[in-house]
């Protein structure tokens, strides 16, 4: 079976993705999507992972996060928020077996403009599945902390957004967000943009490049291409698809592993 890429390389945003085991909504219940939230701020304590938005639905996250020169801080965050939620759900449930689908993936994404729309892509994951109108509506995402910093307790690195989106401040952040936002909703429709969310990386044709001669060996086979003339964005595809859908891998579930699928949601489930 296909592995789903994790090369992580430094002074890069990295957009993961990660799927419950075998399509399964082991994240429905409220206790659990804020139990994956406060083990992401554990790892940023712990690691000083820095985190630039998620989100977290009934069987999947998104989880955006910039690789600083230790190469190591992003894996050990992932096995740390991954091992954890699943460690927690199925001594809870009296539940065996696997927690993830998979391993997780990771997307390089470039700076500027495709790291904007690669934010309003996560938080407008909740209004594609129809179960808000708004990303503000969704209490277990990045885009609330956005727009209103909490005085204690912030776990995204506003700062570093700042400076990888080359915005001044953070009411001109404010500002420019709100707006791209309201303009994303407009278009916003049912399916989801692979493009985001397969590629090994997704940005200006130099900016693919670069990751592919990063990576090096490591790249060998995979293709360099455009995904949207219009807007200018190009991708590094996995030389084999990293979404297997058809995954029946039973693994442990402290290992990390991917899947993406949404619909059967309980906001008043709470066990």
């Amino acid at each position: 079976m296909p592995r789903a890429n994790r090369y992580f390389v430094p002074g890069f945003v990295w957009h993961i993705t990660h799927r419950c085991h075998k399509r399964e909504f082991l994240l429905k219940f409220v206790r659990d999507r804020r139990n994956w939230i406060n083990w992401l701020w554990e790892a940023k304590k712990r690691y000083e992972l820095q985190v630039l938005n998620y989100a977290v639905t009934s069987n999947h996250i998104h989880l955006l996060v910039y690789s600083s020169n230790q190469t190591d801080i992003i894996p050990k965050s992932i096995q740390l928020v991954a091992g954890k939620t699943a460690q927690q759900f199925n001594e809870r449930k009296g539940r065996k077996g696997a927690f993830w689908q998979d391993r997780y993936h990771a997307t390089a994404v470039d700076t500027d403009e495709y790291l904007l729309r690669c934010l309003v892509y996560i938080d407008l994951n909740m209004v594609r599945a129809g179960v808000v109108e708004h990303p503000e509506q969704w209490p277990h995402g990045g885009y609330r902390e956005i727009m209103v910093p909490p005085h204690r307790y912030r776990l995204i690195d506003r700062n570093k957004l700042l400076e990888l989106l080359r915005i001044k401040d953070g009411a001109t952040l404010c500002d420019a967000y709100g707006s791209w936002v309201r303009e994303a909703l407009r278009a916003v429709g049912k399916e989801r943009d692979e493009n985001w969310t397969k590629p090994v990386a997704i940005g200006g044709e130099s900016f693919v490049e670069k990751v592919k001669d990063k990576l090096a060996g490591k790249a060998i086979g995979r293709s360099t291409s455009v995904a949207n003339v219009n807007e200018g964005i190009h991708v590094l595809r996995e030389e084999v698809d990293a979404y297997n859908s058809n995954s029946g891998c039973e693994m442990g579930s402290l290992t990390p592993k991917n899947t993406l699928l949404w619909n059967v949601y309980d906001e008043s489930s709470t066990s």
